[in-house]
């Protein structure tokens, strides 16, 4: 136990003494145009979206006919009862949701007047927005070609209401993916030069020859990054609560939990770069290049998924930081418990486990 807490000491210390920069390279400016070439875009399409009519009248159906033949949206399933659109938007299935009430067409034929019910995740501020608006101007238009008629025109008034952020402040979307981006490269970056360290430094021959244990070394490798996360997690969320306002509605017990293991997912990453390459100036651009990008184009906080093309949204699922996303969100702004984030979290575990073993194959491999 001695030598494990030496050699997480020395690593602290390497850490501290570090300050190398990193090189970038001409391929970086190539992968950036290419992958922004393809995900950049403003508008949103095939979005899912759920319909509660609860007049099912001839007009209700002429509006929903036209909401779906939009290109901009998807009807994801006719629900029966307002508990099944909150459900729907818990699963994740859906961005929005229409409610038409039981006496929309008397309403509308009697007073001129009726009241339709736009639904949006306000998590996402910026496609909450942008899916309202689309849909308002479906029915203005469905109003216009359809319903102008005599000195009483016949209105339709959308209601719009946000879930989770009323408000649609945007850090309620970023930070929970400026976490997942700075926590991702923060333990990638750092922990991809550790053994190459060694390596270089020529003291890896040392730890050859020594009877400490290969998986002490790299648990030695991990501990202090781990740490390290766990620090600048904390100052993540004391700055979104106090300085940005952001609520913590679920357990905080629980995203400490989870976001522990995306750290560790993160350090397994760091470790296989680290073991599978001959210098630091590698790695680090290995781990940047890998990273960096795919983080911040795929977590779905800048741009969103569905808006890419099927082989990129397929690539997605590929990257940790678009599970953890989801996670963060489900629990700070939704309130959601761990019945919500199994899935999601069992991906990460999934994960994390995969790349310790490659991880550890590796390391022997070097040793042999």
């Amino acid at each position: 136990m001695k030598q494990f807490i030496t050699f997480v000491k020395k690593e602290f210390k390497h850490v501290f003494r570090d300050r190398k920069t990193l090189l970038m390279l001409f391929g970086l400016p190539i992968v950036q145009i290419v992958l922004f070439g393809f995900a950049l875009t403003n508008e949103i399409k095939n979005s899912k979206i759920v319909v509660l009519d609860l007049s099912k009248d001839n007009i209700t159906r002429a509006i929903v006919n036209e909401i779906e033949a939009s290109q901009y949206f998807e009807i994801e399933s006719d629900v029966k009862s307002r508990e099944e659109v909150e459900a729907a938007f818990k699963s994740g299935k859906i961005k929005s949701a229409i409610v038409f009430p039981s006496n929309f067409s008397s309403d509308l034929l009697h007073s001129n007047k009726a009241q339709i019910q736009i639904i949006a995740d306000g998590s996402d501020p910026n496609t909450a927005t942008t899916l309202t608006n689309y849909l308002s101007a479906i029915i203005q238009s469905y109003q216009q070609q359809h319903l102008v008629q005599g000195p009483l025109p016949l209105q339709i008034n959308p209601e719009t209401r946000m879930l989770y952020n009323p408000e649609l402040k945007g850090a309620h979307n970023f930070v929970p993916g400026v976490m997942a981006l700075v926590l991702m490269l923060v333990c990638v970056m750092m922990t991809s030069i550790s053994i190459v360290r060694e390596k270089e430094l020529g003291t890896m021959e040392v730890l050859l020859v020594s009877p400490f244990k290969p998986l002490l070394v790299i648990l030695s490798k991990a501990v202090p990054y781990l740490m390290l996360s766990l620090i600048n997690l904390t100052v993540i969320l004391i700055l979104s609560v106090f300085a940005l306002g952001l609520p913590i509605n679920g357990s905080v017990a629980l995203l400490f939990s989870v976001s522990t293991l995306y750290i560790i997912t993160a350090l397994s990453l760091g470790l296989l770069i680290s073991t599978s390459t001959a210098s630091q100036q590698t790695a680090m651009l290995l781990s940047l290049m890998g990273m960096m990008l795919p983080t911040m184009l795929f977590a779905g906080f800048m741009f969103p998924i569905e808006n890419m093309p099927l082989p990129l949204q397929i690539i997605s699922n590929a990257v940790p930081a678009k599970w953890f996303y989801i996670i963060v969100k489900s629990i700070m702004i939704k309130g959601l418990g761990f019945a919500s984030i199994w899935k999601e979290t069992t991906i990460l575990l999934g994960m994390t486990l995969f790349l310790l073993a490659l991880s550890f194959k590796k390391f022997n491999v070097r040793l042999a």
